[in-house]
């Protein structure tokens, strides 16, 4: 995982249309909340989730 940094970022593959995740670094974990949804709930992973669900997207696993 990064070094620990709490803001929060888009990917730089996100079409700008809002229809994406934001991702940050606190307390030791990955944080993701919907972009529309700044308000709303937040996913906090460990570094080994993190990083397995990370590797999965570099191969393809979640793609249709």
């Amino acid at each position: 995982m990064k070094a620990l940094d709490s803001q929060w970022r888009t990917s730089s593959h996100s079409g700008g249309n809002g229809a994406c995740v934001e991702v940050r670094y606190a307390d030791h974990t990955a944080q993701v909340r919907d972009a529309k949804d700044r308000q709303g709930p937040v996913l906090v992973f460990g570094p080994g989730r993190w990083t397995s669900f990370i590797a999965g997207i570099k191969v393809g696993t979640f793609e249709d």
